[in-house]
C-alpha cells in the first residue's frame, strides 16, 4: 500500500467516530399545547430560556417539536399519544391541567413536565409538591387558589356591587370545579352572588357578555384558563365595549388592555418548565425534581383602561400595585 494512501486511511478511520456521532439525531421534546403558538409565544420565549439555562438551543442539541390543539380539549388525547408513539425523551405541557392530565393519561414511563395554575396534588397529577413520584414533575401558580384574594380585590374596588359574573370555561373539567369552589367561598363571606357565565367555543363570547348586561352584573372575574387566556385580546375588547370592570389571574391580560390582573408571571412558570426539562436530559428524574410555585403574585392595574371605561380606582387599591401602566 501507497504511504499517500495508507495516511488517508488512517485519516478516514480517525473521521468515522466523529461523522458517527454528527448523524446521531438529537434529543426530542414534545410541547403539548391546548392553545395556539400565537397565544403562547410568552410561553414559548420563557421555555428557551429555561432550557438555555441548562445548555440546550433548539435546532443546536436539542429538537422540539410542538403540537398546538387551538382550544380545542378533545384532541389534546390523540396529540398525546402521538408524542408517545413517536418516544419523544420529555413531554412538556403547555396551557392548564387538561393538558398535563391528558400527558399523564397517555404515558407512564415518558417524562412529563408541566406548568399550571393549580394545585397538582388535588388535581392527581403528583403525589406531593416536594416527593412528586411517578412521572410527572413541574412548577405551579396556584392561580385557581388566588380567586378569593381576586374577588376580595373586586370587593375593595367596587363596594356597592354586590353581583358579578364568572367567566368559566366548562371543559376545564376538575380544575374549573375547583375554581367554582374557591369563588363561592369567597363570595359568599363577602356577600357577593356570582353567576357563572359558561364559554367553551369562540361563538360563547358574545352571548356570555350579552347575558352579563342583561343580567346587570356589575364586574366580572376570569377564570384561570388556557382557552381563555388564548382569547385574551377578545374577551379585553368585549369587557371595554360594554365597559365592565374586569379583574383576571394573569399579567397578560392586563398586558393586553385588562383594567386588573392579581396572579404569577405565565412566562416564570415556562422558564421552570425549560430548566426541568433539561435536567431531565441530563439525566435526573422527575420524581426526584419538587413541583416548584411561581416565586411572586403581583397586582397589576390598567390606568388607561380605568380612564377608558370611567373608572376611578381608590387610593387604597392602587397604593397595593405591584405595577400601574399608564
Amino acid at each position: 500500500m501507497r504511504r499517500r494512501e495508507f495516511i488517508m486511511l488512517l485519516a478516514g478511520a480517525a473521521a468515522w467516530p466523529l461523522a458517527v456521532r454528527a448523524q446521531q439525531p438529537l434529543p426530542a421534546i414534545g410541547v403539548l399545547g391546548s392553545g395556539s403558538r400565537e397565544a403562547f409565544e410568552f410561553a414559548v420565549a420563557g421555555f428557551a430560556q429555561g432550557l438555555r439555562q441548562r445548555g440546550y438551543v433548539e435546532d443546536r442539541n436539542l429538537s422540539i417539536q410542538y403540537s398546538w390543539a387551538g382550544g380545542h380539549y378533545d384532541l389534546l388525547p390523540s396529540m398525546a399519544a402521538e408524542f408517545v408513539r413517536r418516544r419523544m425523551a420529555v413531554i412538556v405541557t403547555f396551557g392548564g391541567t387538561v393538558t398535563a392530565q391528558a400527558a399523564k393519561a397517555a404515558t407512564s414511563t415518558i417524562p412529563i413536565v408541566f406548568a399550571i395554575g393549580t394545585d397538582p396534588v388535588a388535581m392527581g397529577l403528583v403525589a406531593s409538591l416536594n416527593r412528586p413520584g411517578g412521572n410527572l414533575t413541574g412548577a405551579t401558580s396556584l392561580t385557581v387558589e388566588l380567586a378569593p384574594k381576586r374577588l376580595e380585590l373586586l370587593h375593595d374596588l367596587l363596594p356597592r356591587v354586590t353581583r358579578i359574573g364568572f367567566l368559566t370555561n366548562p371543559e376545564s373539567g376538575a380544575a374549573l370545579q375547583a375554581a367554582i369552589n374557591e369563588d363561592r367561598a369567597a363570595a359568599a363571606r363577602l356577600g357577593i352572588e356570582v353567576q357563572d357565565l359558561p364559554v367553551a367555543r369562540d361563538a360563547d363570547f358574545d352571548l356570555a357578555f350579552e347575558r352579563l348586561v342583561q343580567a346587570g352584573l356589575g364586574a366580572l372575574d376570569v377564570s384561570t384558563d388556557p382557552f381563555h387566556l388564548s382569547r385574551r385580546e377578545r374577551i379585553v375588547a368585549l369587557a371595554m365595549r360594554h365597559r365592565i370592570p374586569t379583574i383576571y389571574s394573569g399579567r397578560e391580560y392586563a398586558r393586553a388592555g385588562g383594567l386588573m390582573s392579581y396572579g404569577s408571571s405565565g412566562a416564570a412558570l415556562y422558564v421552570v418548565a425549560g430548566d426541568y426539562a433539561g435536567r431531565i436530559l441530563k439525566g435526573e428524574k422527575p420524581a426526584d425534581l419538587p413541583v416548584q410555585e411561581a416565586p411572586k403574585v403581583e397586582l397589576i392595574i390598567n390606568m388607561k383602561t380605568a380612564k377608558a371605561i370611567g373608572l376611578e380606582i381608590p387610593p387604597t387599591v392602587l397604593a397595593r400595585a405591584d405595577e400601574v401602566i399608564e
